[in-house]
């Protein structure tokens, strides 16, 4: 006759009993001798491992639940000691590294097949594009009606003792046409260039893709026969479109090149968004902190109920990248500097409403207490006992947020955010890999120069 004990999740049937309910569902044989928590995490393990198994969907990775299935049932058996759980993380680790690796398709034989795509890369970067030698440009145009149409044509120009011609006077896409030119600089590199009426360049050399260029003889003329370039929009109505030629002279001496003067301007614009972001983001925060504090909020039902509310959408908007925000305000007011501004604002508002938050809520109480005792109000306590504690940390924060926003205004260009961003994501497009170059130079410059006076200043406060 069986005792009661023989029976229960301590007695002699406990291993056979559990090792058959963590076969039928793992980890409900720890849960049975009362190890909640070993269970939670045996489960945890095995639905995670099966459940990304069944998603990749290769029948080779199965091998990984079943043994963790089978490791389960051990465990089990082994109660209340138990199986090493370093056992179980090793076929965890080995679905997560394993079938990760082949889902990012890590492919290391393309780094050595594609050596010369990355040189072609590599090379121009290491000669940035911020300083140019001085130079003077000449720039000349002549019209062109394409296609053709009962208007008068006016295919030749003169300028400055320059005299451009275009033969035939007007032109289908597809059809050569010789350009003859005099009055230029003699024997010197000249850049032809085809231009829409909205000022749109299109190349000329080598299928289009790059700058045709040639040189003009001893007395100063060129002669050219190239077509006109298939990659245009035309429209059947003609339209007047140029062609550009512009003679470089070089003068003694350096100058900043003109994509250096677009990273300066899109340096400021960064640091200028970055600055305003910050301070609006800031100054929403300030007032909203209080309220998501819970030693202030958490008095009474009704402060409490909207601690949480607005504890609950500072976590919502903190969780949404600046990134995907910019994208939103980018479809609403355009491309530009200004929903860049609007997107790092929304996300440093919650960010700094969260920190403001945990900074009050771990101040001394003992302050608090005092002024309430003396029958303050939520407001006179907050003016003389929180905020004489809060201003130091609360300066910190914000000027480490302001570097935080240095390096998240330059992702945000790359979705029309503006800043230096928006011209970098161009220069990538465009494949000028010189002015990339430089952009990346000036971009760790500037938050090299940042992070030390932005930890100096913090030190200083704290």
């Amino acid at each position: 006759m069986s005792s009661a004990g023989e029976n229960s999740p301590g007695g002699p049937l406990q291993s056979p009993v559990a090792g058959l309910l963590s076969a039928i569902l793992p980890g409900l044989g720890q849960a049975w001798t009362g190890d909640y928590r070993r269970a939670f995490i045996i489960f945890l393990i095995f639905a995670t491992t099966l459940l990304t198994t069944v998603w990749y969907a290769v029948p080779g990775w199965y091998v990984l639940p079943a043994a963790l299935w089978a490791w389960n049932i051990w465990d089990a058996f082994r109660m209340p000691k138990g199986a090493p759980l370093w056992i179980a993380a090793l076929f965890w680790l080995a679905m997560a590294y394993g079938i990760g690796w082949q889902v990012t398709e890590i492919n290391l034989l393309a780094l050595i097949k594609n050596q010369e795509r990355a040189a072609s890369v590599i090379r121009p970067m290491l000669r940035p594009d911020f300083i140019a030698k001085r130079q003077i440009s000449y720039q000349y145009f002549v019209p062109l009606l394409v296609p053709c149409s009962t208007e008068p044509p006016l295919a030749e120009s003169t300028s400055n003792g320059v005299h451009l011609k275009v033969n035939p006077d007007c032109a289908s896409v597809g059809e050569n046409i010789l350009l003859t030119g005099e009055g230029l600089r003699p024997n010197m590199p000249t850049e032809i260039a085809f231009r829409s009426p909205a000022g749109m360049m299109t190349l000329l050399g080598n299928n289009n893709t790059k700058m045709l260029v040639v040189n003009t003889d001893a007395a100063g003329k060129i002669s050219l026969l190239f077509p006109i370039p298939t990659g245009i929009n035309v429209n059947p109505e003609a339209q007047t479109y140029r062609i550009s030629v512009v003679q470089r002279e070089v003068l003694p001496g350096y100058e900043i090149s003109l994509n250096g003067l677009y990273i300066l301007q899109g340096i400021y614009e960064t640091l200028a968004l970055a600055l305003l972001a910050t301070t609006l983001g800031a100054l929403l925060a300030l007032p909203i902190c209080f309220l998501a504090a819970r030693n202030l909020m958490g008095t009474n039902p009704l402060t409490y109920a909207i601690y949480v509310v607005v504890r609950t959408l500072l976590n919502i908007f903190r969780s949404i990248e600046a990134l995907i925000i910019a994208i939103v305000f980018v479809v609403i007011v355009g491309l530009g500097p200004f929903p860049g501004m609007l997107a790092l604002t929304v996300h440093t508002t919650a960010a700094l409403g969260k920190l403001y938050s945990e900074v009050i809520e771990g101040i001394d109480p003992g302050p608090i207490e005092a002024v309430r005792a003396t029958g303050a109000t939520w407001l006179q306590s907050i003016r003389y006992a929180v905020i004489p504690q809060i201003v130091p940390a609360f300066t910190a924060l914000t000027i480490y947020r302001w570097d935080i926003n240095v390096r998240s205004s330059t992702i945000i260009g790359f979705v029309g955010g503006g800043g230096i961003g928006f011209f970098l994501w161009q220069w990538i497009v465009l494949g000028d890999y010189r002015a990339v170059s430089a952009a990346f130079i000036s971009i760790a410059i500037v938050v090299i120069l940042m992070d030390f006076f932005s930890a100096r200043l913090r030190e200083r406060l704290n």
